[in-house]
């Protein structure tokens, strides 16, 4: 936990009541816009795989259709982030920034831009998340509240630190998992003003998200046993594995910036647009390994039975997709993808396991997707009780909680020996520096 600071009311409860008031309204306003968010991308998904179905019943250069298509969106989204530059990527890192003091809270003109933007790159098909947009409109939605509710500074910060987790709650149908990520990645810190505006904002907001989306968890999957304990073993193995790639994958993510940032002589909007041109190839090839990932993530957890090759493929695509995407410098967060490779990855590793094993182990497919959902989210972004709970919030499934407890514990630990930072560390560190934050109190 890290220590208080003198400028930091949290420390006390003065203006509690008024905070948590504060926070019970705008949680339902970031309630409204995340799951009208949600339903957009929903809608894009159905068109977009309608799309390319209509596409591979024409004759000639049908490939052509998907990648004008993917292109289109993503220039239109790098259009919008031209306009206003701080929506461009997640806006997870910005919050951090925020809550540090190393940038200025959002302005409430980032809300349309975020959703505009995040459903033409998303909903075109770049490989990217819903969560990273909609937690920065929850910040930006917090802070404009915080200052209309003429709250001090520092209490601003607070305000679009709690709402952002609401907006993460929102993203993920994961009330715990949002007041979670809250206090473990953003504030690193636990604190009773904090947890409280958090809790308020993400109770509301989930609520009036599930009234309009409906009561039920992303991920309906079916009773399934607890895996027996003499399998833990291979759980640790498959978490050591799965720090690796997620190393690997946060390296990954970093040099495509790197390089795509390298190529000066090109524009931003003419970048975004040769990016989405190569997803929307990918997407004639493999309709379901691109856009955020859900359908995919739901077949696997349903039970469908891919072919390895199958699965090899989606993995490949979307691992190098993903931060190709991210380098496009639109709207869209990383959390999505990674729940959806955790699950290919998990899937992957248990057939190649039962290949190898005399016995059967058929039984252990569904709970490996689930832990490798949770343990290479927890490699990356590293906050792996937010990990475990997400995955259990979205899947109502509390079954594999030992083994994901024992993988997620050694994906972490290989991720850190191996020297991997976490990945929103590295991207807040290549924020464009902003004039030193001076509050007056």
């Amino acid at each position: 936990m890290t220590e208080s600071t003198p400028d930091d009311p949290d420390d006390s409860m003065r203006g509690s009541v008024h905070i948590c008031v504060t926070a019970f309204i705008t949680g339902a306003m970031i309630g409204v816009v995340g799951a009208a968010f949600r339903w957009c991308l929903e809608q894009a998904e159905r068109l977009r795989l309608d799309l390319v179905h209509w596409a591979h019943g024409l004759p000639g250069p049908n490939w052509l259709i998907p990648i004008a298509a993917a292109a289109a969106g993503a220039t239109l989204a790098a259009l919008i982030v031209k306009w206003v530059p701080l929506a461009a990527g997640s806006g997870i890192q910005h919050v951090e920034a925020v809550y540090r003091r190393e940038a200025r809270p959002p302005d409430i003109h980032l809300l349309p831009a975020k959703f505009a933007g995040g459903v033409l790159g998303i909903g075109s098909g770049l490989v990217l998340g819903r969560e990273g947009p909609t937690v920065h409109m929850g910040a930006a939605i917090g802070a404009e509240a915080a200052r209309r509710a003429r709250l001090p500074a520092s209490e601003v910060r607070m305000m679009q630190t709690a709402l952002g987790g609401a907006g993460l709650a929102v993203a993920f149908n994961a009330p715990l998992g949002g007041t979670l990520f809250t206090l473990e990645e953003v504030t690193k810190s636990f604190r009773v003003k904090t947890v409280l505006a958090t809790l308020f904002a993400a109770a509301t907001a989930v609520g009036v998200a599930r009234w309009m989306l409906g009561n039920r968890p992303d991920f309906l999957v079916e009773p399934i046993a607890a895996p027996e304990l003499r399998w833990l073993w291979l759980f640790a193995l498959f978490g050591v594995l799965t720090g690796i790639l997620g190393a690997a994958y946060n390296r990954l993510v970093l040099w495509f910036l790197d390089r795509v940032a390298a190529i000066r002589r090109v524009p931003r909007t003419a970048k975004a647009t040769i990016i989405g041109a190569l997803v929307g190839l990918a997407m004639f090839v493999y309709p379901l390994a691109v856009g955020g990932g859900d359908t995919l993530t739901e077949m696997i957890l349903g039970g469908h039975q891919f072919v390895l090759p199958v699965v090899v493929g989606y993995l490949l695509v979307r691992f190098v997709a993903g931060p190709l995407s991210y380098s496009a410098a639109v709207p869209g967060g990383l959390f999505a993808p990674l729940l959806a490779l955790g699950a290919l990855w998990g899937f992957l590793f248990l057939g190649v396991f039962s290949a190898l094993w005399p016995g059967d182990v058929a039984d252990l497919a569904i709970p490996m997707a689930l832990v490798g959902m949770a343990a290479f989210f927890a490699a990356t972004v590293r906050a792996p009780v937010t990990a475990i709970v997400l995955v259990i919030e979205m899947t109502a499934t509390t079954e594999v909680a030992v083994p994901m407890l024992a993988a997620i514990g050694a994906a972490v630990l290989t991720a850190y020996l191996v020297g991997s930072p976490p990945i929103y560390d590295s991207l807040r560190e290549r924020m464009p520096p902003e004039e030193p934050v001076v509050e007056r109190r």
